[in-house]
């Protein structure tokens, strides 16, 4: 059931047509991709992830990103991969259920709108997590969604 909340499709950030990365998020983590260019051995890219920074690239020429974060991450728990010219970032949200318009500060924000719909779908993995036997897929909010980190008393950690 929880998979039929995850998220349908990644956004895009596009710069000057041209797209940089995708990304989706959960409510512990968010998940970059971004396309790898052809012909470049795989243990030429590296990537650094700080708590509220992220760079990557290619070793010997400047970084593709070096950006400041939207929110803090653990950085114990996030990581990247490559695979099949696809460099995934994976960074472990620091508050769980917190909802990113975007990772990167300033750069590709979702509007308004967007945001709404990701934090509904967020609050709705929160519910089917504290309630593994009850189906929430279909389940749909009228109005405003409350914060998924703060209502009821918030989310409790493990």
């Amino acid at each position: 059931m929880a998979e039929k909340l995850a998220p349908e499709k990644r956004h895009s950030f596009l710069h000057n047509g041209q797209e940089v990365f995708e990304w989706d998020q959960t409510l512990e983590e968010v998940n970059m991709y971004i396309n790898l260019p052809p012909n470049v051995h795989s243990k030429q890219f590296y990537c650094k992830i700080q708590s509220r920074h992220v760079e990557l690239g290619i070793k010997g020429n400047p970084p593709y990103l070096n950006h400041e974060l939207t929110c803090p991450v653990k950085t114990d728990s996030s990581f990247w991969t490559l695979e099949d010219g696809i460099m995934h970032i994976t960074l472990q949200k620091r508050d769980k259920g917190q909802t990113w318009a975007s990772p990167i500060q300033g750069q590709g924000q979702l509007d308004p709108y967007s945001t709404d719909l990701e934090q509904k779908r967020l609050m709705l993995q929160r519910f089917q997590e504290e309630n593994p036997g009850f189906d929430f897929s279909q389940a749909q909010f009228s109005g405003n969604c409350p914060d998924p980190r703060t209502f009821m008393g918030g989310i409790h950690s493990d």
